[in-house]
Formats: structure tokens, sequence, C-alpha cells
């Protein structure tokens, strides 16, 4: 059982801070956590984290980060196949009040072509849109195999609308339907009709507003994580990711509203913690957000 996962390789750096200094203003932030980061990246390590062994097509440089980056890899028994750029990239982020600021500074030049592995090993494939021409190789490979393809449509790429027909799990976040100028509703009406076969768009604290496999078209709220608990919302949407697909590949004959069910509590325990690597969920964290929030909602 595993996955193929194709994305874009950060270094978060998650300060806790109630200033932001500018000028020559210095500033202590109150604490801070560095870890991977990026959407398909962090999803793989959420699918690594639940009891699998995803493999990643993803950026790497030579230069200390990456080398950061791979002992991470190993750690979480996530297979990383490199496509090599020159620099790191990084992201700063700064969470607050249930929301969160990101600064980053990207090297997304790619020095050599991605590597084409056989598809035929593998169960599923989550992209992310980041490397625009390996998600597109792949997403049709995978098509052409039968095998399920998802993408996390954080934000329109440069050919997401090509990619999209190969698509049958798309779950994209509001700015994705603002870029699109659509409503929640009309993005959900725009992805089948490019035969995405499950369409969500997640809402934050409100949740996800999703069609399922007849079609049907419901909201699932968020657990109810009290505010006070909430630290860091970073990440979980990436998190969320990991585990409908650690579930899937657990259970492929169930329906999508489990899977979504699952990875709702993944998020829920991601937002209680500092960083990315912190935030992932283990088998049994899942069980007991579950416990703590699920008759709640």
């Amino acid at each position: 059982m595993t996955a193929l996962f194709v994305g874009h390789t950060y270094i978060d750096m998650t300060m806790i801070t109630d200033v932001m200094p500018s000028g020559d203003e210095k500033s202590v932030a109150k604490d801070f956590a560095v870890s991977f980061g990026g959407n398909a990246v962090t999803a793989a390590f959420a699918c690594a984290r639940l009891g699998l062994q995803p493999d990643l097509l993803t950026t790497m440089a030579d230069d200390w980060l990456g080398q950061m980056f791979w002992e991470m890899a190993h750690k979480y028994g996530v297979s990383i196949y490199p496509r090599k750029v020159a620099r790191s990239s990084l992201s700063f982020v700064l969470p607050s009040g249930g929301k969160r600021a990101i600064l980053r500074a990207r090297d997304s030049h790619h020095l050599r072509p991605f590597m084409k592995l056989d598809v035929s090993s593998y169960e599923a494939l989550h992209l992310d849109g980041h490397q625009a021409d390996a998600a597109l190789y792949y997403a049709k490979a995978f098509r052409e195999k039968g095998l399920l393809t998802s993408l996390d449509g954080g934000a329109l790429r440069v050919n997401t609308e090509e990619v999209l027909h190969s698509i049958d799990i798309a779950v994209v976040a509001e700015a994705f339907c603002a870029q699109l100028k659509l409503t929640a509703l009309e993005t959900l009406a725009y992805l089948a009709a490019r035969g995405v076969k499950i369409a969500a768009v997640t809402e934050g604290e409100r949740g996800l507003l999703w069609s399922d496999e007849d079609g049907l078209i419901s909201r699932m709220p968020a657990l109810p994580v009290p505010s006070d608990k909430v630290i860091d919302t970073s990440g979980a949407g990436d998190v969320f990711h990991g585990a409908y697909l650690a579930s899937y590949l657990r259970n492929r004959s169930a329906r999508w509203a489990e899977h979504f069910d699952f990875a709702r509590a993944a998020s829920a325990f991601k937002i209680q913690h500092l960083g990315n690597e912190a935030g992932l969920p283990s088998m049994d964290d899942i069980a007991e957000m579950r416990r703590l929030y699920a008759n709640e909602d």
C-alpha cells in the first residue's frame, strides 16, 4: 500500500510572536518550530506518520537545509526522488488568532528533468500543482492505469485546468475559488464538469463543502476544537490530504465520507501543535480527537 506524492519542498520556520519588528527594532518570539514544509510534502509525511511508506518526488538542493530535509525524510520513512534546485526554499510562518501569515522564498528553477517512475507500483497519486510538468505527466499516467489521483488545489497553477481532467479527488481552498471568481458551490460544479469524482472546498473552521460519490452536496463541519487550544493552523490542510490518502489506502472500499471524517480528526490534532512535525497525528491521536470532539459537531 503506497502512494506517490509530487510537490515542492520548503523548510518551515514557525514563530509565535505578538509583535513583528520593523526597521531597527528587535523582538523575542514566545516559541518556535523548524520543520519540513510544502503542501504535498507535508501530506506525504502525514501519510507516513499514519503507518504507510509514501514516495515523494520533490525539489532538493545540495545545501545544509537540503541535508536537514533528507534526514527528516529518513526519520519518517519517506522515500525521496529528488529534483535538483540550486537553493532550498524557506517559509516563515506566523500563527495568530487561528490565522497564519506566511512569507516564502522559493527556488523553483529546476536544474534537472523530473524522474519518470513506474506508476504500476503505486495505488494512488497526490499532487499540489507544483512541478507543473511532472504533475501533468503523472496525473495522466496514473489515470491511464486506473489508479486514484488526488489534487490539493491550494491555488490555480499554470496547467491546473489540464491536470484536472485526470483527477479523481480534488480538495481545493477558498483561494482557489476566489481565483476562479466562483462561489464554493459553483466551484464544485466546475470541478465535476472536468471529470472530478469527489470534489470539495475547505473553508477553515466552517469545515468542508463537498460532493460525494453520488453527487450529493453536503457540509462536513470541522471538529469543534476550543479556540484556546488552537495554536497553529498552518499545515492543517496538508495533514488533511495526507490523512485521507492514508485512510483510502487502508480501506479502499470505504466511502469518502469515512475518509474525510478520518482526515478532519487529523487536522484537529494538527492545529493544536506548533509546526508541521509536531502536528503529525498517529492513529491513536486521531482516535482521541474523535473521542473528544466527534459527538459535539
